[in-house]
């Protein structure tokens, strides 16, 4: 065990001369997977310590909406209550079209046969849900109705794999603080259960014997470095790497030129470090979240999202993760949106874009924009010639969205990353976070390269690759829901790890 002198996040544990701190369980990180791990590691009669680098918890997943993509089993208690169905195998259905090659079916499978049993585990904690709905297509809603379509189920080609359900479950509550009472609930439950929480504690190493079972963590407290010793197992829920630019440059360095890191300070990528150091593998590091809000305002889908040849690309339909990921995909990631004016609105969501040509005919628009010549022209009369009949033939966006572009004047609207600006951002981009992380089982044991459990080590949340494999089938709600599930999960087994 040499080796392990010389890995900065790695501790040999013949070498500890001195116990801090002692539990049964350690968990890593206190936001949503780490909360949730801890909650139910307490439950399933273990003693918990909880390690938070911040001065509090919460993590990203108080920063966010807090909406879950939840369903299946006939429906999650909220569905039910509005007369919707959904099944298991429906919902599994759609997140494999959803992830494709890179989906991991057993996580799939896992999570859709156990997504509405979470629901009633999350509304348990006291956390509100209202029994409405909203249809519209928003990415989370305005009011304080607390289920909606949150991702492609109603546009191609998944409308054609997989019934189109509303799965986005999201905290009743006026404004965007979904993330903040769902934490405040889960962290009131975690402390009155017991747990024991240190905050401004940041977890630098794991602790390994010459077995290769991991037996604890070293820790940062009040300048010092303390070992904390976990008889049954250690769980990282740190998070991901979005904001570590040498990882980010070494794993995925492709979206750098057009993306604007979106997270936790703290996603520094700590945990995926100290994995590897301990023989953990990883997968999926190179694919982000990324997000280009052409909608709300909705009726802007009725544009045409075309690139600096004046083609097409995508369905407009579509969430807007995916957009992204066919945006980027287009020449110096230079892509418009054409809109006529009466569907035409600021986005909700973006600081003013710049408008790239204006006209009362298509031409005019082209030639301001310096598009080549009749490129656009073409595109706009072959959508035209079907779209007064609610058709698409070429990118199959759905009849509601499909109407003909001959009601001027038109404006070609400038979506490059380059001037896109959020904002809550720093720089203009499409907002990321990464998808990347250790490997893990559904029950959230840590895998070497090989596929075999490293003992003692478990993780959840960002810090692995969850359920969420691409943008190209992302929804809302995945990551939230992903964590808080798969934290669950790892915290029950490393309870039961005697």
């Amino acid at each position: 065990m040499e080796k392990h002198r010389i890995k900065p996040w790695l501790r040999r544990y013949e070498d500890m001369t001195e116990v801090h701190f002692e539990s049964d369980v350690v968990v890593c990180g206190y936001g949503g997977a780490g909360a949730s791990a801890a909650l139910e590691a307490r439950r399933g009669g273990a003693e918990v310590l909880v390690l938070e680098r911040a001065g509090g918890g919460g993590g990203a997943t108080a920063l966010s909406s807090c909406e879950m993509y939840l369903g299946g089993s006939g429906g999650t208690a909220l569905q039910q209550a509005l007369g919707i169905e959904d099944s298991t195998d429906n919902m599994i259905a759609y997140l494999q079209e959803c992830f494709g090659a890179s989906a991991d079916t057993a996580k799939i499978r896992a999570y859709a046969e156990g997504a509405a049993g979470h629901f009633d585990w999350v509304e348990s904690l006291g956390v509100p849900y209202k029994r409405e709905a909203i249809y519209e297509r928003v990415v989370e809603p305005f009011g304080d109705e607390s289920l909606l379509f949150t991702g492609n189920e109603r546009a191609y080609p998944f409308d054609r794999i997989a019934q189109p359900v509303p799965r986005g479950h999201v905290p009743s509550r006026e404004g965007n603080q979904g993330g903040r009472i769902f934490m405040e609930k889960l962290m009131r439950r975690v402390e009155e259960e017991g747990v024991r929480v240190i905050a401004d504690a940041r977890v630098v190493a794991l602790v390994q014997d010459e077995v290769g079972r991991v037996r604890g963590v070293i820790a940062r407290v009040d300048g010092h470095d303390c070992f904390a010793r976990a008889a049954r197992g250690v769980i990282l829920t740190v998070g991901g790497f979005v904001m570590n630019r040498s990882m980010v440059e070494q794993h995925c360095a492709h979206v750098l030129p057009y993306a604007e890191p979106y997270g936790s300070p703290w996603d520094m990528g700590d945990g995926i470090q100290m994995g590897l150091a301990a023989g953990a593998g990883i997968t999926n590091m190179s694919e982000v979240f990324l997000s280009l809000a052409i909608y709300p305002p909705a009726r802007l889908t009725f544009g045409l999202l075309v690139n600096n040849k004046g083609q097409r690309f995508v369905n407009e339909d579509a969430y807007l993760a995916r957009l992204a990921h066919y945006a980027v995909q287009q020449e110096a990631q230079e892509v418009y949106l054409l809109v006529q004016n009466e569907d035409f609105e600021p986005s909700h969501y973006m600081d003013p874009l710049p408008i790239a040509g204006t006209g009362d005919t298509i031409e005019e628009v082209e030639k301001e924009a310096g598009l080549p010549e009749g490129t656009l022209q073409q595109t706009v009369a072959y959508y035209n010639q079907f779209a007064a009949d609610g058709e698409d033939p070429i990118f199959h966006k759905a009849a509601l969205w499909t109407k003909p572009i001959n009601k001027p004047p038109y404006a070609l609207v400038s979506y490059a990353p380059g001037d896109v600006k959020y904002p809550l951002g720093e720089a203009p981009g499409y907002l990321m976070f990464t998808l990347g992380g250790l490997q893990t089982l559904p029950s959230g044991e840590v895998l070497t390269p090989q596929g075999d459990a490293i003992p003692g080590l478990y993780a959840a949340g960002r810090t692995t690759a969850g359920l969420p494999r691409t943008s190209k089938g992302y929804a809302s709600g995945m990551s939230v829901g992903d964590a808080t599930f798969f934290g669950r999960v790892a915290g029950r087994q490393a309870a039961g790890n005697h």
